[in-house]
Order: C-alpha cells, then sequence, then structure tokens
C-alpha cells in the first residue's frame, strides 16, 4: 500500500484507510478505517448522537465487509453517512454550532421536532 491513505472526503466526513499513529499522523492500512467527523466544528456534539453516527458507520463498514476498500465503497460509506448527519439534523437531533467559523447552514435550515 502507498504511503498516501486512501480517503473519502466531503463536507463534514472523513474516511481514511489509515490508522492514527501515536504521535497523532495517518499510516496507511489495507485493514482499517478511520473516521474524522465535522472537522470544521459546524454542529454541537451531544454524546448520545456522536454515538448513534459511530454505530451507523459501524454498520456501515460491516455492511461492506469483504469488499476491498477502494474509492468507490469509500465515497459510498461517506455518502451515506452523510445523509444520516442531514436526517439527525433535520428531526432536529443535532443541531448547528452557532459559534462555529463555518455557519452556512450547509445541510439545510435545521427544524425541531415541533416543525411542520
Amino acid at each position: 500500500m502507498s504511503d498516501t491513505p486512501l480517503k473519502c472526503t466531503t463536507r463534514h466526513v472523513r474516511i481514511f484507510a489509515a490508522t492514527v499513529t501515536p504521535d497523532g499522523d495517518l499510516e496507511a492500512s489495507p485493514d482499517r478505517l478511520t473516521l474524522d467527523l465535522d472537522p470544521d466544528d459546524e454542529f454541537v456534539w451531544e454524546p448520545e448522537v456522536l454515538q448513534r453516527v459511530q454505530d451507523r458507520f459501524r454498520q456501515l463498514v460491516d455492511g461492506a465487509a469483504g469488499q476491498a476498500f477502494n474509492d468507490y465503497n469509500l465515497r459510498r460509506i461517506g455518502s451515506d453517512l452523510e445523509g444520516f448527519l442531514r436526517q439527525l439534523l433535520q428531526a432536529g437531533e443535532l443541531r448547528y454550532n452557532l459559534d462555529s467559523r463555518v455557519l452556512n447552514y450547509s445541510m439545510g435550515l435545521p427544524r425541531s421536532p415541533d416543525s411542520p
């Protein structure tokens, strides 16, 4: 495997076919994925919501078991996870961080569960 890990990058999800070394660098891996979620801190993460996103990531990875880590498969997992974040936001379970340096409502306007 090359020194540069295979990756998928969406606005809020970055997936690397790599492991994180003790000094914080990424080391390419043929059989491990690392998730970098919301690198711009655009959302407020409650522990329960973060756990649900991590569980969904594991489900998507488990669902791809036996398939090679390639651009297509990583993009599919990343896109599915990005869609899951949108669902959480639209359901009012995830909310925008109003103190974020990026405040552009990139996933649409948030709704509360009471919204029509």
